[in-house]
């Protein structure tokens, strides 16, 4: 079996390149492993680099070293195939795929503790033909997702303070719903919208958990739907809903559902966006991947630590 690090260079505040190439080599003569080391070099070539291996069809395990959105790319590219496993070694700000893993997080930071661990399925999202680990949103949520890197290089901004800047920039500054025509199956729902998030996993926007009944290998999507606020009550939603206690406010306003396939119809351009990759369109298809991804970590170690 191959052991191949793929490496995001540009990941998180520093580059952490030589340690990971330090723990290959630690991995090779301590347990004798075959270990090889990667490096992307631009958006999408982590999934190029992880579906030629999986091609192969040799045994591989994987290790995506970067942030949500290296882990995002990898999966993509070993999706499907039996052949492959993968693993997250966090060297990004947010990463907020591994805290589904709950305290089990952090051993994910060496791969003294992952090399060797069971594999086991977890279930994707596919979103317009492509996949999606924990939260595929559209809407508000999603705007922020695709504005937040503007405010991650300003004194005293980083991960959730960053998050949260382009939380505030995003109520104040545009409108904060969008007239939608949504399925959940073959109920149709029209109206305004703040956003429609499908959740495979429970938390997103350093560390927000809208669903936090979600689990990622269950075979079951939640669609949480939250219709158009007035600004003025805009707060106090954010913070509820951040907690994972949507069911605390107003049924006529939030809405958890469990369809299989979620459809959003817009007369303008929605943003949506999957595990931090933002891409636009007027049409959005959401449906559940059953047990699509192998993924090993720690022995032991479950995807619904944190699940309530």
């Amino acid at each position: 079996m191959k052991h191949v690090f793929i490496i995001n260079p540009n990941a998180g505040k520093r580059d952490q390149t030589a340690r990971i190439y330090d723990m290959a080599d630690r991995l090779r003569d301590r347990h004798g492993l075959e270990c090889a080391c990667m490096l992307t070099e631009r958006p999408g070539g982590a999934t190029e680099m992880a579906r030629k291996l999986a091609q192969t069809g040799e045994d591989l395990r994987l290790y995506a070293c970067g942030g949500d959105g290296t882990v995002h790319e990898v999966a993509e590219g070993v999706a499907g195939y039996v052949n492959a496993a993968m693993t997250a070694i966090p060297t990004g700000t947010g990463n907020d795929f591994l805290k589904n893993f709950g305290p089990d997080a952090e051993k994910f930071n060496d791969a003294e503790n992952l090399w060797d661990g069971e594999a086991f399925p977890l279930d994707l999202i596919d979103c317009n033909g492509r996949l999606c680990l924990t939260i595929a949103c559209n809407g508000i949520d999603a705007r922020v997702a695709d504005s937040v890197h503007q405010y991650s290089g300003l004194p005293l901004l980083s991960g959730r303070g960053s998050y949260l800047a382009a939380v505030a920039a995003n109520v104040l500054l545009r409108p904060v719903g969008s007239r939608w025509t949504v399925w959940l199956d073959g109920e149709r729902l029209e109206g305004e919208f703040l956003l429609v998030s499908m959740c495979n996993g429970r938390y997103y926007g350093g560390g927000s958990m809208p669903v936090p009944e979600a689990r990622m290998d269950d075979g079951v999507l939640h669609t949480i739907l939250v219709k158009k606020v007035e600004r003025s009550k805009f707060a106090r939603l954010f913070s509820v809903y951040s907690a994972g206690d949507y069911h605390l406010l107003p049924p006529e306003l939030v809405r958890v559902s469990t369809a299989r396939t979620v459809r959003i119809q817009s007369g303008e351009e929605l943003v949506t966006c999957l595990d931090g990759e933002c891409f636009r369109g007027r049409e959005v298809v959401m449906t559940l991947s059953d047990k699509r991804l192998n993924f090993f970590g720690p022995k032991g170690c479950s995807p619904n630590a944190t699940a309530r």
